[in-house]
């Protein structure tokens, strides 16, 4: 299992406490949302691979969001672990997320960003809605709600709107290619279907930028490199 915090300078996370005052054990949270099975409506349930946290105080959104909501804040503390449908892509922030390593491990991976790159700050999101079609392709779960951490420090708007701006129109069809994307049977595993996806997002968003066909060529060298470090010995 893998659970990732962003515990950077910019982020500025710390333990949240729940409405009696109790801090909040995420980590326990996570690994009980990763070992079990979801939902209970098809009674054996399936495996869960992702678990994806929440926060209080600073709510984390896009650069125009945040500049016509700057005084929001987060206070409800909402005691739910949901399952996200399958089908339906949800915008992953990974500043409080757990995965299944041996389930999703390869197909966990974010989009090129940071300088010399024409997008940032998509780069969890990305990784959200690849992850999501491919657990719902091999019928694996994903949570979101619990566990909470506190977000004490949001980022400045005018700097995220640079980064954002290709991604703010990209996304118009990015987000249809991916809820229209359908996975061969033959991808079986995490790995095979990182593969097919590398293939897709070159053939059917490489129109929109150069950008896409380096990510596609990246995706690749990822999953080779993930074989590589993951083979037996």
């Amino acid at each position: 299992m893998f659970i990732y915090f962003e515990l950077g300078e910019w982020c500025q996370l710390k333990v949240a406490k729940d409405p009696s005052g109790k801090e909040i054990n995420a980590l326990a949270q996570h690994l009980q949302n990763l070992l079990t099975g979801y939902p209970f409506s098809l009674r054996e349930g399936v495996p869960t691979a992702v678990s994806h946290g929440r926060w209080l105080n600073i709510p984390d959104y896009d650069a125009p969001t945040q500049l016509v909501k700057p005084r929001e804040r987060n206070s409800r503390y909402v005691d739910a672990v949901m399952t996200i449908p399958k089908g339906s892509l949800f915008p992953m922030c990974a500043m409080n997320l757990a995965f299944n390593r041996e389930l999703i491990g390869p197909a966990i991976y974010f989009a090129l960003t940071g300088n010399g790159q024409p997008i940032g700050r998509y780069d969890d999101m990305w990784a959200g809605w690849r992850v999501k079609v491919v657990c719902d392709h091999l019928n694996l779960g994903v949570k979101t709600g619990l566990p909470y951490v506190w977000h004490n420090k949001a980022s400045n708007p005018f700097v995220n709107l640079k980064k954002e701006y290709n991604g703010l129109f990209w996304q118009e069809e990015i987000i249809p290619f991916f809820q229209s994307l359908v996975l061969p049977k033959e991808c079986t595993t995490a790995q095979k279907c990182h593969i097919e996806l590398s293939k897709q997002v070159k053939e059917k968003l490489g129109h929109l930028h150069p950008y896409f066909q380096t990510l596609g060529d990246a995706m690749e060298t990822w999953i080779e490199l993930w074989n590589e470090f993951n083979s037996p010995a």
